[in-house]
């Protein structure tokens, strides 16, 4: 009998600001260059699609999307959302959730109708930015209130929603407001919803954020639906407590640099180990190619082995 287990799809990170602001590259153009690639899939970002930052695709935008990924042979695994529901006029929060639900729509739309062999497809939810007068409690209170607030059309296009433990939108002024475990832990708390709400896992965000990625993925490992597996290393002569700011993070500081998945500081034998134990069968998107498509494939190729050694085959 076979196991399950995890596909593999890949984002270019290294491409994000130049097709979100139109900067002379097109989401079609990264799907004909991801040709090259040995992925099962393509994960996408808002800002690839007509209408942003502030109107929705129409579907029949969304459509043309779609079917180039498919005539490309890729699966659309999961669409990378950056809600701010830390905002602090109620009418602004209101937009957030509108405009999240409409994106959950546009990742039913992007993945198709035959996505099901893929798994459901995954819609990415954050807590929103870490604004100075917004309190702990009072961020977690608004959160909790605008993510419940999309799961009815969650589990109405059947799409999943995966909050994950992030670091900063591009498009941000400030750092994510449940970037530290312990607020990201309270937050999952507050939202009890494990069919349609889990967790997208990146491990290096950990890392920024000053924890142990190993630590948190223990203690989250059975709700996570999804997973970012991009790497970091330090540039000689720095390590991270020279890094480390006075909450304890790191931000994105030059001296931690991007590199090739399994040859940074990440333990990915130990993390697979802990996703395997639980029987995650769900995709692993490699974001990079921040120093060239190169590296990417060589980030999936080692993926490509790991997932062979932790799940068989």
């Amino acid at each position: 009998m076979s196991v399950a287990r995890p596909r593999l799809s890949a984002f270019p990170k290294c491409y994000l600001e130049e097709i979100s602001n139109d900067g002379g590259r097109t989401v079609f153009d990264w799907i004909e260059e991801a040709k090259q690639l040995d992925a099962d899939g393509l994960e996408m970002y808002e800002g690839f699609l007509p209408g942003w930052p502030d109107g929705v695709p129409d579907d029949a935008s969304l459509d043309r999307v779609r079917d180039a990924i498919a005539e490309a042979g890729f699966l659309m695994p999961m669409l990378c959302c950056s809600p701010d529901f830390t905002q602090p006029d109620p009418d602004d929060r209101r937009r957030a959730v509108e405009r999240q639900r409409c994106m959950i729509r546009a990742t039913r739309r992007l993945a198709g109708a035959d996505f099901e062999d893929g798994g459901r497809p995954v819609c990415r939810v954050l807590s929103g930015q870490r604004r100075p007068e917004v309190g702990r409690e009072q961020g977690l209170d608004w959160v909790t209130e605008c993510i419940e607030a999309c799961l009815p059309t969650a589990r109405a296009e059947g799409v999943t929603l995966g909050l994950e433990n992030h670091y900063k939108d591009g498009f941000w002024r400030h750092p994510e407001f449940a970037q530290k475990a312990d607020v990201f832990l309270d937050l999952l708390d507050r939202v009890p919803e494990r069919e349609y709400f889990g967790v997208q896992f990146d491990p290096s965000n950990a890392l920024v954020a000053g924890d142990d990625p190993v630590d948190l993925l223990e203690r989250v490992a059975e709700r996570v639906v999804s997973m970012h597996a991009s790497d970091r290393y330090l540039v000689p002569g720095a390590s991270l407590e020279d890094l480390r700011q006075a909450d304890g993070t790191l931000g994105y500081s030059p001296d931690l640099k991007h590199g090739v998945t399994g040859q940074g500081l990440n333990d990915y034998d130990a993390l697979f180990t802990r996703l395997a134990a639980v029987g995650y069968a769900g995709w692993i998107s490699i974001e990079d190619g921040m120093n060239g498509l190169g590296e990417m494939a060589e980030s999936l190729a080692f993926l490509r082995r790991m997932v062979a050694k932790h799940w068989g085959g």
